[in-house]
């Protein structure tokens, strides 16, 4: 075992969460070092020429940046590379360079795990350093750990997570305020939680990403980001809510993860939960993370998602939790994957299922729905009809069905939509039981 006096970082980026760290370890020098044992030093910081000018670069001391990689990866004395670049390359190509120099690195990016996760952890176990990546899910929240460390004796059996504080901001707000969906997005831009392009977010892309990083560490097998099943929420509206209220449920964009009989089932879609759920009283930017164990049961990480705060704290831990295996020599350690589980397809789920249709106001309608659900053996448990239009003489009817199975809802939507008598499919959603 080598003991070392000081352990070097360097950071690859300048951005708000690379910001936010290099005042930490630049700030809480005395405390960092208690924690690790030894200082921590900041040795280099990789930027962009642009990012030169910045403030913060002149507080920090000039000296410790450069805008060229060889520089960077040449620097003596550097143990830890901190990457917080976000996006897959050039990211993929500077955390290789590292490991491969025989560097530890600690990353936030969870596009890069998820979709090279394993093979970076591979690489690095080749290496003799590890990888840490904490601040990949949840921001803040502690959730990798707990799945590589305190939930390891558990068959865990399901997860169903809120990941993605921008779409839950914009689903509390038309929740709450009855705004359109346009309206909430343009207010999250407005307060910064949305970006100019939020397609990674409102798509359901994000938390794509993260959660093919915690069903793989859940259930030890491979997952990746193109066998989530993903739809985003553009296509809900106020009416959804409106009458999700009247019938006792709530609206989430919900990562969800199961495994049954070998098949592991992974999507992020739209979901109406029973308003009584934790879940369904998680709001705003918040995230949260109900995991269900076969021994622990169920347990519930919450807290604040993303931000420069919250993010780098879990990106300091893992600093000091690399800075500690330096100093006393590293144990290897990697994913330890079993043999690859099917993936089920979305048309093999069997879950209840929310109905919004424009109908024709006239008796005989709803036999003629009813007719349709149950030639799939597909019952109702529940109806809520309202007048749409006088005029036009055409009512709205939201309808909750049982359990059924995926394929038969999406074959009855299309028999629906050709009924002479519904005008319009107008919204569909999902609905999960999460006790």
């Amino acid at each position: 075992m080598t003991e070392k006096d000081g352990i070097g970082i360097g950071i690859i980026g300048l951005g708000v969460i690379a910001g936010q760290v290099a005042r930490v370890l630049c700030d809480k020098q005395t405390e960092l070092a208690g924690q690790a044992g030894c200082q921590i030093i900041l040795r280099k910081i990789k930027v962009l020429p642009e990012d030169l000018g910045r403030s913060l670069a002149q507080e920090i001391g000039i000296q410790l940046f450069t805008t060229e990689a060889d520089v960077f990866f040449s620097e003596p004395g550097m143990d830890i590379v901190v990457e917080a670049i976000g996006g897959e390359h050039p990211a993929l190509e500077y955390l290789t360079r590292a490991i491969c120099s025989g560097r530890h690195v600690v990353t936030s990016n969870k596009e890069v795990i998820a979709k090279h996760g394993y093979d970076l952890l591979d690489l690095a176990y080749r290496n003799g350093v590890t990888i840490r990546y904490e601040a990949s899910v949840g921001g803040g929240i502690p959730l990798i750990s707990r799945f590589r460390h305190d939930l390891v004796a558990n068959r865990i059996e399901g997860i169903y997570a809120i990941i993605n504080g921008t779409t839950n901001y914009i689903l509390t707000r038309m929740a709450e305020e009855n705004a359109e969906f346009s309206v909430a997005l343009a207010k999250a831009q407005e307060l910064g939680y949305a970006e100019a392009n939020p397609g990674n977010d409102i798509e359901g892309i994000d938390a794509g990403y993260k959660l093919a990083i915690l069903a793989s560490l859940a259930f030890h097998t491979r997952i990746r980001p193109e066998d989530i099943y993903r739809e985003g929420i553009s296509r809900l509206c106020s009416r959804d809510f409106q009458y999700a209220r009247e019938l006792g449920l709530a609206i989430k964009l919900l990562a969800i993860a199961k495994e049954n009989k070998g098949a592991v089932e992974v999507r992020v879609h739209p979901v109406c939960i029973s308003q009584e759920s934790l879940l369904a009283k998680v709001d705003g930017v918040y995230n949260a993370v109900l995991v269900k164990g076969d021994l622990v049961g169920n347990v519930l990480f919450f807290g604040q998602g993303a931000g420069p705060l919250p993010t780098s704290s879990a990106v300091i831990a893992d600093v000091v939790s690399a800075a500690q295996d330096v100093r006393t020599g590293v144990p290897k350690s990697k994913w330890n994957l079993d043999e690859e589980c099917a993936i089920k397809s979305i048309s093999d789920i069997e879950t209840r299922f929310y109905i919004r249709l424009n109908i024709a106001d006239r008796p005989g309608v709803l036999a003629q729905i009813a007719g349709v659900l149950g030639d799939r053996n597909i019952s109702i448990s529940s109806a809520i009809q309202k007048l749409a239009d006088r005029a036009a003489q055409t009512a709205e009817i939201v309808i909750i069905t049982h359990p059924a199975m995926e394929r038969s809802m999406q074959s009855a939507l299309e028999d629906l939509a050709h009924l002479t008598d519904v005008m319009e499919v107008n919204n569909f959603i999902r609905v999960e039981a999460l006790s």
